[in-house]
């Protein structure tokens, strides 16, 4: 037997049957840089009577902007793309081998299921890659593309990784659409089910992208900013003393991301909770995780946007991120949904996982910190750092008499006295600075260099 022409044929079989999915890695990654691993898997699925070359799954590692990188891309087009026990003793290997080498792991999903016919044993192979999964957050950092359909355990890589990014038109979902949309006695396509549109508010979706090579722009934006991946601090010509008149005319958040972060750094993602925009970049050179509450009258915080939040502390806390608030905040959302959630408990959980933050935290009141919205982003006694407030910022328990004349309802207060602590003057950040509880007061245009000089203090 000609060992040659044998290879030749079983290597044309493997790139034929992942012509699409080597068509993702290969934009996705640097040119020429992908070096498969495992590549000549073969096995055959008694059920379908056919061969899964390359076990439905492409395993390797190459560089993205030259940052190296493990890719664990599953492969539809064997079998669907469904999983069986080879398929994830390969994507075991690839994780491990991320682990061993402290490298961040990209996941390409396109599934299906499981492979019929597989049994138990299929469950184990999950069951390994799942655990090993879970095992490298916080470890390693982690990224999911789903870049088709993806139905079963396989979503929950989607789950595991820190940053889920959606192709346009691609589908997840922890069972089949048909017998989701049935189940719920309704008539939807699987985008509805499914789709990035659909799960916005399941915490799962980074953004939407409509291409892999969009996709690769964001992962490189991470990787650029992770004090893992990339220096801490970096010199990249901005501007250390800058300041932005124009924020003391009017301060919107859009306004005070333009004025704070370096040019061209701040990513911003998680596409549920709008109005709390979760965000990495640099300011003067240096990596932070920022959250920015962005409503007119202030956010009021409910089970979703705090969820929301944690993710980004935990992942801030794992990576040794400078952690940043920039608040608007109002006390928990008053309605029936909210106090019957597990809002109160995901306030808890975020209280707990500061704990994971050994680098700064700085809270800078830009508008509103009322009530909880302080406790939770700006109060001394929390663990932040340094707290500054705009000028015309206010902190105080209530946003209002009203709301200090609800609150005190049934009791004796005096009205005029509750207009009287909560009018305007005695709402501002003076009243909480005397205490200490303000590091210092400041004018909007010079809130870029107040934390540059924080952060260059407080850096770890």
């Amino acid at each position: 037997m000609d060992q040659i022409k044998l290879l030749q044929t079983r290597r044309s079989k493997i790139l034929a049957a992942g012509t699409e999915t080597r068509k993702y890695i290969a934009e996705l990654t640097d040119a020429d840089s992908f070096v498969e691993l495992s590549g000549f898997s073969f096995s055959k699925n008694d059920f379908y009577d056919e061969g899964a070359e390359g076990e439905g799954v492409i395993t390797g590692f190459a560089t993205i902007d030259g940052y190296p990188v493990y890719i664990a891309a599953q492969n539809g087009a064997v079998l669907s793309g469904g999983v069986s026990h080879a398929n994830c003793q390969k994507l075991l290997r690839c994780l491990q081998l991320a682990e061993k080498n402290s490298t961040p792991i990209i996941y390409v999903l396109d599934s299906l299921g499981v492979q019929i016919g597989e049994g138990v044993n299929v469950l184990e192979g999950l069951a390994a890659v799942l655990s090993k999964a879970s095992r490298l957050h916080g470890i390693v950092p982690q990224f999911a593309i789903v870049a088709g359909e993806v139905y079963g355990q396989s979503a929950l890589l989607a789950a595991a990784a820190d940053f889920t990014f959606f192709i346009k038109g691609s589908v997840l979902a922890a069972n089949s659409p048909l017998v989701i949309s049935a189940k719920s006695g309704k008539n939807l396509s699987k985008e509805q089910v499914g789709g990035a549109g659909a799960l916005a508010d399941t915490n799962l979706v980074a953004s939407e992208e409509e291409n892999i090579a969009a996709v690769r722009e964001k992962i490189v934006k991470v990787l650029d900013i992770l004090p893992f991946c990339n220096a801490a601090v970096v010199e990249n010509g901005a501007d250390l003393n800058a300041s932005s008149p124009a924020l003391n005319e009017g301060c919107t958040a859009d306004a005070l991301v333009e004025a704070v972060f370096d040019e061209g750094t701040a990513f911003c993602f998680g596409t549920g909770a709008p109005e709390v925009r979760c965000m990495l970049g640099r300011i003067g050179g240096i990596s932070v995780a920022a959250v920015l509450f962005d409503k007119e009258n202030g956010v009021e915080l409910d089970a979703q946007n705090v969820a929301k939040i944690d993710s980004l502390v935990r992942f801030a806390g794992y990576y040794d991120l400078p952690f940043i608030t920039f608040v608007n905040t109002l006390g928990l959302k008053a309605d029936l949904a909210t106090n019957n959630s597990f809002a109160l408990k995901q306030i808890y959980q975020l209280m707990e996982d500061y704990e994971l933050l050994e680098n700064a935290k700085i809270a800078v009141v830009y508008q509103k910190a009322i009530g909880l919205g302080y406790t939770l982003f700006a109060a001394k006694s929390m663990g932040f750092d340094y707290t500054y407030a705009f000028a015309n910022a206010k902190i105080t328990l209530f946003d209002d008499t009203q709301g200090a004349e609800i609150e005190f309802a049934g009791e004796k207060a005096d009205k005029g006295k509750l207009a009287a602590k909560y009018a305007a003057e005695n709402s501002d950040p003076i009243h909480a600075a005397k205490n200490g509880y303000v590091d210092n007061i400041i004018e909007p245009q010079f809130v870029r260099s107040y934390l540059i000089a924080s952060l260059q203090m407080l850096l770890k």
